[in-house]
């Protein structure tokens, strides 16, 4: 499992989706990627303990991709070792009224990481480029001036939100937030499976809904808009992974592996050191603290 590394997945030129795998080529055992997940999620708590001390960056992780890609099991088993009170979990549904009484971005501002924690976007900022563009009606609910029907939408519409994200992240970039970026890389024949298996599991019925069927129907449309996004979006400072999502366990352990990669490089990540009153008088205080009357 040595063959996976960042640099497999990262995005570094524009993209074309249909000719990516969705299954990783590793050949490792269902057993092995288990036991490699568990070593690396260890070592990402231990890495968030030291960033929550240090207290300068906060790491916004975005996942993305279709419906059942996997991106509720893969928050849950790779961040299952950190301590709940480093990462901060938004799963971002249709806007609110009160959300679409403010820009499309304020909702995931105010859900940026804090500084020394995680904050996990499950889905994030990107529907508005998705979403939005598959169901344009969608966008008449955020009462932009100008724009009263969908034929008011400019030709240029679309750049414009793609320069707008590019400047959002950017912005938190700059200022300590550390941004990547998953995109869960699903067949269109694992996602039939997989429906079909909410449908054959009773205690998975809930999962499914009536229009699971009618999204399929606009695959061809949220896989154009996607590979759009991600060309558009896939930078230094904010860079995209695109993460084959066939195999669950193994999707896993590449987004886990990947943190862990881009989290190494921050060298400068470290403990604190303990004021000198403290470090002068370490033996004093230890002393006075073997009194059990203190």
């Amino acid at each position: 499992m040595e063959n996976i590394t960042l640099e497999n997945y990262l995005v570094k030129e524009p993209v074309n989706l249909a000719a990516i795998p969705t299954i990783p080529d590793d050949g490792a055992s269902k057993k092995e990627i288990k036991k490699a997940l568990k070593e690396v999620g260890k070592k990402l708590a231990k890495m968030q303990d030291v960033l929550y001390a240090h207290n300068r960056y906060g790491v916004l992780v975005c996942l993305q991709g279709m419906d059942t890609s996997g991106k509720d099991s893969l928050i849950r088993e790779v961040f299952s070792k950190f301590n709940p009170r480093g990462v901060v979990v938004h799963s971002f549904k249709p806007p609110t009224s009160k959300e679409l009484q403010y820009d499309y971005l304020w909702r995931h501002y105010v859900a940026l990481p804090q500084k020394g924690k995680y904050s996990v976007f499950n889905r994030s900022h990107y529907e508005n480029v998705l979403v939005t563009r598959v169901n344009p009606q969608y966008l008449l609910n955020e009462n932009i001036p100008g724009i009263l029907s969908e034929q008011d939408i400019p030709a240029d519409f679309w750049d414009k939100r793609f320069n707008q994200i590019r400047n959002f992240e950017k912005h938190i970039a700059q200022n300590g937030t550390i941004v990547l970026k998953f995109f869960l890389h699903l067949s269109k024949e694992e996602q039939r499976k997989r429906l079909l298996r909410r449908l054959e599991k009773k205690k998975k019925n809930w999962k499914f809904a009536p229009s699971d069927i009618s999204e399929r129907k606009l695959w061809d449309e949220y896989w154009r808009y996607y590979e759009q996004a991600i060309n558009n979006t896939s930078l230094p400072h904010a860079p995209w992974y695109i993460i084959p999502a066939d195999d669950k366990n193994a999707a896993r352990y590449i987004v886990a592996k990947i943190i862990y990669e881009v989290m190494s490089k921050y060298t400068d990540i470290q403990e604190p050191e303990p004021e000198d009153l403290v470090k002068e008088n370490i033996e004093l205080y230890k002393e006075k603290l073997s009194h059990k009357d203190i």
